[in-house]
């Protein structure tokens, strides 16, 4: 089911990319970047004030003492912009699916245990793109909605024995961003 929705909205993007005169905004989000996750990301212009964005992050670093904030993750966006696309205010609406393994984090509570599995949802955002050059842009957004997390708990230590499954549903912020952009034309 998943690699079925991944499919059809990689299909759709990059169709879309194909069309004549299209705008294309390639970029990066610095949020993700300085938590050491690599960041992409397309966003293609469907009418005068409708554009679809899919970004998404990698993270494959293992930190000292077994700690790991391992994932990947992808984000499609269609946002609406009242004045024009790139262009000043916009708002959206997200999914959000991700697989992850993280664990040794004190600081999160899971000091000797990771969590390893999936994060599937959605939401609204809200945002703000500047233009500081013809193709240079700076974007600032903002999203909040669900997710559903499913889970393995594992010992964290080579080869940790599972102590168990969860689930949890979770809801508040799932998306931010200040976004480094290169507009194609």
């Amino acid at each position: 089911m998943c690699c079925r929705y991944i499919l059809v909205v990689c299909t759709v993007f990059f169709q879309t990319c194909l069309l004549y005169g299209q705008e294309i905004a390639v970029k990066t989000n610095v949020l993700y970047d300085a938590t050491s996750s690599i960041s992409a990301g397309m966003e293609v212009k469907l009418s005068s004030r409708i554009t679809l964005d899919v970004s998404g992050s990698y993270n494959p670093w293992n930190f000292s003492y077994y700690k790991k904030i391992k994932h990947w993750m992808i984000q499609p966006e269609f946002r609406y912009w009242p004045r024009a696309s790139f262009s000043g205010h916009f708002v959206g609406i997200h999914g959000l699916f991700s697989q992850f393994n993280v664990g040794n984090f004190s600081l999160l509570g899971l000091e000797g245990i990771r969590h390893q599995g999936f994060l599937y949802g959605g939401g609204i955002s809200y945002g703000y793109h500047w233009a500081l050059s013809p193709v240079f842009r700076l974007e600032f957004s903002l999203g909040a909605g669900y997710a559903y997390l499913d889970y393995e708990i594992i010992e964290t230590r080579p080869c940790g024995p599972s102590l168990g499954r969860g689930t949890k549903h979770y809801i508040g912020p799932t998306r931010a961003g200040i976004t480094l952009i290169f507009i194609l034309k």
